[in-house]
This record gives C-alpha cells, sequence and structure tokens, in this order.
C-alpha cells in the first residue's frame, strides 16, 4: 500500500524508498560484479570522468563528482599509484593541477565498461518485455532524476545532507 502523500508530493514515502532502494541495490551489485580489479566505486567513478572528459583540473573534477578536496586527492593519489592517472600542473597556472588517463588507465576503464555493459545487457534480456518496455519509457525520468541529484550541492563536512547552505 502507497505511503502517505502531501498535496505537493506526487511520491509517498513507500515510493520514495522502493525507488532509492532499487537504485541503490542495482549500483551495489553492479559495483560487486565489476570490482576484480579492487576499485572502490568512487575510483572507478573517478577514473570513469577522467577517461570521458579528461583533462581535467582537479577542482572540476572535485565538482562534477561532487567530492570534497581532501577525497579527490586520497582517491587520485591511489589511481595515481596504479599508473592509472597523471597529475600535472596547468600549463596556464602552475598551482593548478591537471588529472589525464593513462593509457592503462583508458584500457581499465574500457574493461570495466564493457563488463558492466554485458551484466546490465544479460539482466535486461531476462525482464518480460512488459517490465522492459516500462523501463525504457521510464528511462527519461530516470535521466532526469540523476541530473537533479548531480546539481545538488554536496553538502559541507558534518552538514546533513540535504540541508541548505
Amino acid at each position: 500500500m502507497p505511503g502517505p502523500r502531501s498535496s505537493d508530493d506526487r511520491f509517498g514515502e513507500d515510493e520514495v524508498n522502493r525507488i532509492r532502494i532499487a537504485l541503490g541495490r542495482i549500483a551495489r551489485r553492479v559495483d560487486r560484479h565489476s570490482s576484480e580489479e579492487g576499485m572502490t566505486r568512487t575510483e572507478f567513478s573517478v577514473l570513469a570522468t577522467t577517461a570521458r572528459r579528461g583533462p581535467l583540473g582537479v577542482r572540476e573534477l572535485a565538482e562534477i563528482e561532487g567530492l570534497n578536496p581532501t577525497m579527490l586527492s586520497r582517491i587520485l593519489g591511489k589511481l595515481d599509484d596504479r599508473g592509472l592517472v597523471d597529475r600535472t600542473a596547468d600549463v596556464n597556472d602552475k598551482r593548478a593541477v591537471r588529472v589525464s588517463t593513462t593509457p592503462e588507465g583508458k584500457a581499465l576503464h574500457r574493461r570495466l565498461k564493457a563488463k558492466r555493459s554485458a551484466l546490465f545487457t544479460e539482466q535486461l534480456n531476462l525482464l518480460t518485455p512488459e517490465h522492459s518496455e516500462q523501463l525504457l519509457t521510464a528511462l527519461p525520468a530516470l535521466e532526469e532524476l540523476a541530473d537533479h541529484l548531480v546539481r545538488l550541492p554536496t553538502p559541507a563536512v558534518g552538514e546533513p545532507a540535504g540541508a541548505a547552505r
């Protein structure tokens, strides 16, 4: 039974939780099935963003990934130690750092991306035709939801998620 709705809400509490839990379970399962390289979800995301959009400034990368500079620096250090990214001084501003993906990083990104896509393809093909059609119909809404979530400001350390700044 759907949860209560206020006059402003199009989704009840139960529906919101079902969507959030389903998306979280999907993300965790995909991570588990494609993490034999020992990468965390965040490390893979940073590598993928750098591979797709790089070279990028560290500040820009932190903004795209929604990470604080300290956390991003740690992640970049791990990726750099593994030979997956290079950090270099910006030619226009020697104080700024730019990040690019190494050939090894690009190869790993392609391999993990292919593995994740194969996993999704396999599982999507197990859906009933009706559920496949419903998922395709919902795709623009899911993409819009993702776009809205990406644009949320990252809470400061210790600040509750969703708090206004």
